[in-house]
């Protein structure tokens, strides 16, 4: 792990450490109210994991921030995969020269020009992940609106939209690394 991670960590866990301590001695839980088994069932309060049913306000935000601490993490993550995973090397042979043609007139101007150029990978690999994010796509919407029709168990609704938000922009992620091609420009800019 490099030092600068590190640095990071300890520096939210310092923020967060504080924040959980006032979030443990908010409000008392309160009491759960189930539906008779005997009458009917329906389990509306079933969950994949044991939630807490009521939260004080500190404790919303202390969940909040580690949730923000987590998108940019996740983002972090996205932007290296893109950056790192499937672009080729910086001595790869596809980069142009400074100053090089790389057949698009539009992208040189007389104050712009092209640093580095390396073409889209069009790689299997990537055809693999768009299609099988697809597909993961599709079948959390089918379970998102199967959540929807039914009476009684509406309580994924959040892990469904989740899972399909969550496919839909790594199938985004998956296009521009390895359908769109990498470019880099130089440009010439006046102080006048």
């Amino acid at each position: 792990m490099r030092r600068g991670t590190i640095v990071i960590a300890v520096i939210i866990a310092l923020v967060l450490l504080p924040m959980w301590y006032v979030a443990l001695h908010g409000e008392p839980p309160s009491e759960e109210i189930e539906i008779d088994q005997s009458v009917s069932e329906m389990r509306p309060l079933q969950e994949i994991i044991d939630t807490p049913n009521k939260l004080s306000p500190s404790q919303v935000g202390v969940i909040v921030w580690v949730a923000l601490f987590g998108l940019v993490g996740a983002l972090t993550a996205v932007h290296r995969f893109m950056n790192e995973a499937v672009r080729p090397d910086d001595s790869a042979d596809a980069a142009v020269a400074d100053g090089g043609q790389v057949g698009l007139p539009w992208f040189d101007t007389e104050n712009r020009w092209v640093v580095e150029y390396h073409d889209a990978s069009d790689a299997v690999e990537g055809i693999v992940a768009m299609g099988g994010l697809t597909i993961l796509a599709i079948v959390f919407a089918a379970l998102f609106t199967g959540e929807y029709l039914t009476l009684a168990r509406t309580q994924y609704f959040g892990v469904y939209a989740a899972g399909m938000f969550t496919s839909l922009a790594l199938l985004t992620v998956s296009y521009y690394a390895f359908f769109m091609p990498h470019v880099e420009v130089a440009e010439r800019r006046g102080h006048s």
